[in-house]
C-alpha cells in the first residue's frame, strides 16, 4: 500500500510507485482511484506552489473552520523538513508535533488533515514545494502559530543564525493561545 499511518489519527505518509530506469523515472503524484481504494474521499480544488532558499521556515499555518484545509505536501525541488501540529481538541495527539523530511529524492508526500497547522524548514539549497488542498484560500480565516513555541519543542533541522522567517510569521502567536475552532472526529 502506498498509504503509511502515523501516531496522528488521520495524517498520513503517501509513497507514490516511482518507475525507474537509464531515461530518469516515472510516477503518478496523485491519482483518485489510488486514494479512494483507501477509502481516503478527497477533492483537492486548488494547489499552491513555492520556493524558498536554505534556511526559510513557513509556518505554521492554518485556517479555521469553516474554510479549514486539508494537504497533500510534496517537494518538486530540494528537500525540507515537513511539520504538521495537532491541533483537534479531543484527539489523542492534541498539541504534538508531527516532523518528516520529503524531498525530490524520496517522492514521499505527506496528507495533513483539517484540525492540523503546518510549516516546513528548508534543508537544501534552495526547494520548490507544492501542495494540493480541499479548500480556497480564506484570508479572514487565516491563523497561525509561532514556529519556535517552547511549548512544542520543534527541532527544525536549523542553527539559530541560520533561519529565515518572515515579519507576518514571526508575530503569530503561541499554541496556547493560537485561535482554534477544531475538535478531533475519530
Amino acid at each position: 500500500m502506498p498509504f503509511l499511518k502515523t501516531e496522528f489519527p488521520g495524517l498520513l505518509i503517501f509513497e507514490p510507485i516511482a518507475f525507474e530506469d537509464e531515461r530518469g523515472f516515472f510516477f503518478e503524484s496523485y491519482n483518485e482511484k489510488i486514494f479512494l481504494q483507501e477509502k481516503i474521499n478527497i477533492k483537492f480544488i486548488q494547489d499552491n506552489q513555492s520556493h524558498s532558499k536554505f534556511g526559510v521556515i513557513r509556518g505554521l499555518h492554518y485556517q479555521l473552520n469553516p474554510y479549514a484545509q486539508t494537504k497533500l505536501i510534496r517537494v518538486l525541488k530540494g528537500r525540507i523538513l515537513d511539520v504538521a501540529v495537532d491541533l483537534r481538541k479531543g484527539s489523542p495527539q492534541y498539541g504534538k508535533v508531527y516532523g518528516l523530511e520529503l524531498s525530490a529524492e524520496n517522492k514521499k508526500q505527506l496528507l495533513i488533515p483539517q484540525g492540523f497547522a503546518h510549516g516546513f524548514s528548508v534543508l537544501s539549497e534552495t526547494a520548490d514545494v507544492m501542495y494540493k488542498c480541499d479548500n480556497f484560500y480564506n484570508k479572514e480565516s487565516e491563523a497561525g502559530i509561532l514556529f519556535n513555541d517552547p511549548l512544542l519543542g520543534i527541532n527544525w533541522k536549523l542553527s539559530s543564525h541560520q533561519i529565515i522567517v518572515s515579519s507576518k510569521d514571526i508575530l503569530l502567536t503561541p499554541f496556547t493561545t493560537c485561535k482554534n475552532n477544531f475538535e478531533f472526529e475519530g
